[in-house]
Formats: C-alpha cells, sequence, structure tokens
C-alpha cells in the first residue's frame, strides 16, 4: 500500500513538471512570434528622430498590421462589434446612447476597445456603446 502511496505521488509530482514545462514552453513559443513586432516598433521610433510624421504612422499601421498577423496565426481573431447586434457574451456595454434610428436600436454604434477570441472562448470582450432607442 505505500508503494503504491509513493507512486503515485511522483506521478503526481511529474505531471504537474510536465504540465508547468509545457506551459513554459507555449509562453516561449508566443514570446518568439511577437519579437518581431516589438524590433519594428524599435525601428518606427529610431525613423521618428529623424523623419516626418507621416513616415512614422506608415512605420506603425505596418506594425499594426504584422501584429494582428500574428494573432491570427495564433488563433486570435478581433470581435466585430461596430453595427452588430449587442452581444453580451462578445460585447461588454460601457454605457448607451440616445439615438433616433429605430435600426440601430439594441447595436452597437460606437466600439471604445477591441475585443479578441479564440475558435473556444473570448479572451477579451469589446467595451461598447450601445444604441437605445426612446420611440
Amino acid at each position: 500500500m505505500a508503494v503504491a502511496r509513493a507512486d503515485f505521488y511522483n506521478f503526481r509530482q511529474r505531471t504537474t513538471k510536465e504540465r508547468a514545462e509545457t506551459r513554459k514552453r507555449a509562453q516561449e513559443d508566443v514570446i518568439t512570434e511577437i519579437l518581431p513586432v516589438l524590433d519594428n516598433l524599435d525601428r518606427a521610433l529610431e525613423v521618428a528622430n529623424s523623419e516626418d510624421a507621416k513616415s512614422i504612422i506608415k512605420g506603425v499601421e505596418m506594425v499594426q498590421r504584422q501584429f494582428v498577423s500574428v494573432l491570427e496565426n495564433l488563433g486570435v481573431s478581433v470581435i466585430k462589434a461596430k453595427g452588430e447586434k449587442f452581444d453580451p457574451v462578445l460585447h461588454d456595454a460601457a454605457g448607451t446612447e440616445k439615438i433616433d434610428d429605430e435600426e440601430l436600436d439594441g447595436k452597437v454604434i460606437t466600439e471604445r476597445l477591441k475585443g479578441y477570441k479564440t475558435k473556444d472562448r473570448v479572451l477579451r470582450p469589446a467595451q461598447v456603446i450601445v444604441g437605445k432607442c426612446d420611440q
């Protein structure tokens, strides 16, 4: 009986260690994917000292697209919000705004903060303002 208990204890210790190692490797993989984005942000900041604002904005836009691409490769997508019917699973209502158009009643009229999801779950709901028609 004591041997079985010791074996179970060793099994638990080993699986806990393996799980931690797997988590660590997954984090390292994500960081490796994100590092080129950071490199490009550094380059954009270097350009800021020598060129005009249009070049800086163009560079930052390119980095933003690269970041979104990395997220997509990791299975993350942006939650559609503006113009969509309010969904409490996908959207976090930061408030409501009175509107005259009945078609926009209960729909997202402003997106304050983008939301993100994977195939299986919402990572962060989109923070939105919902239209409310009083007619």
